[in-house]
């Protein structure tokens, strides 16, 4: 069995980021049709709707790229781990030494990476979300577990 690197970061799945590109071009085609027709009713010039579609897009490359490449879902390290943009996760960080066991679990048919604290509480990951496969995310996590363990 080999050591865990020091650092593992696990980022958003594509579906999922796909899912946040969606809906932030729902939400600026909403901006820019009320922008459009304040523009109609109060007679203002084009100028600002060809502005707000730029910093539009611009955000959306930025917003994107950050998704993409930035953006870490779960970092495991050598003394614990750290979830983000996880509503359901219960406590986002916690040390190894903290960590009671890891199970698989399937609350609500969604399969996820459960992190029981000894004090009681969890840590729940839906591997759906994750950019990983879901064996190796857990293998991941365990061999993590047993190195802090040592």
């Amino acid at each position: 069995m080999s050591a865990p690197p020091d650092v593992s970061s696990y980022r958003l799945a594509p579906l999922v980021l796909a899912r946040l590109v969606g809906a932030y071009l729902v939400a600026f085609a909403a901006v820019l049709l009320v922008a459009t027709i304040l523009v109609g009713v109060l007679g203002g010039s084009l100028d600002y709707l060809v502005l707000l579609l730029a910093a539009g897009i611009l955000g959306l490359i930025g917003f994107s790229w950050w998704l993409r490449s930035r953006l870490s879902v779960v970092t495991l390290t050598a003394t614990g781990y750290r979830t983000r943009m996880i509503r359901v996760a219960g406590v986002s960080e916690g040390r190894w030494a903290d960590v009671e066991e890891a199970v698989a679990a399937a609350p609500r048919d969604v399969e996820c990476l459960v992190l029981r604290l000894k004090d009681g509480r969890t840590t729940t990951v839906p591997v759906a979300l994750i950019a990983a496969d879901k064996d190796e995310f857990a293998r991941d996590v365990r061999d993590h577990l047993r190195a802090a363990a040592r």
